[in-house]
């Protein structure tokens, strides 16, 4: 499946994926607010097959998509949403994007749509996500997309010689109703108003 944005293409991961993924997961900036100091090739391409595979479960339960740039097809990050293991009614989202491309709203946007997804069609009844309290930008994502901050754990992970706080955050389907233009995103079915668009793939 593809889900298509005003400036995003979000497609299914494939294998030759990684040495894409391998560059950008080993700039300084994206290493930044992980336990990884470097990304290595191995490591990378078994990640990168793991998200492959999530394709072909049966229920499928994980959509970890690639952000690219419908003019090229150029890779520039990965984005998804994942139904919580224990039930059918909740998932949580995750993002990265090529430290290149911050700071034009790529990584908003495509948050914003793999939500729509979980809501609009997955029928997901809770959406939620957290991120390193230091890492301000993808805090400012999350709320962004109408995410409320539920809660922080202080200090609840170590490494780099520091402890660090995580921000927990979550949305409930009617909360993304009511936010502005979310009556615009319909269903997969009918894509005519839609803002964004799932396509299935061939």
């Amino acid at each position: 499946m593809n889900i298509t944005t005003a400036r995003l293409v979000l497609r299914e991961m494939e294998t030759d994926d990684w040495p894409v993924v391998l560059a950008y997961e080993n700039d300084d900036r994206y290493l930044r607010y992980y336990v990884w100091t470097e990304r290595g090739e191995s490591l990378v391409r078994d990640y990168v097959q793991m998200l492959v595979d999530w394709r072909f479960e049966q229920p499928r339960r994980k959509f970890q998509l690639a952000i690219t740039l419908p003019q090229d097809g150029t890779l520039i990050g990965i984005c998804g949403i994942r139904r919580k293991p224990e039930n059918e009614f909740e998932g949580d989202i995750g993002y990265e994007l090529n430290p290149e491309y911050w700071g034009r709203g790529y990584a908003t946007e495509a948050a914003r749509a793999v939500v729509a997804f979980g809501f609009e069609d997955l029928g997901l009844h809770r959406v939620s996500s957290w991120c390193n309290a230091d890492n301000l930008a993808s805090a400012h994502v999350l709320e962004r997309i109408g995410m409320r901050q539920e809660g922080r754990l202080r200090e609840n992970r170590q490494y780099k010689g520091r402890r660090w706080d995580t921000l927990l955050y979550g949305m409930l389907k009617d909360e993304w109703a009511q936010q502005p233009g979310a009556q615009a995103i319909e269903s997969a079915s009918d894509h005519a108003q839609a803002d964004y668009e799932v396509k299935s793939s061939p």
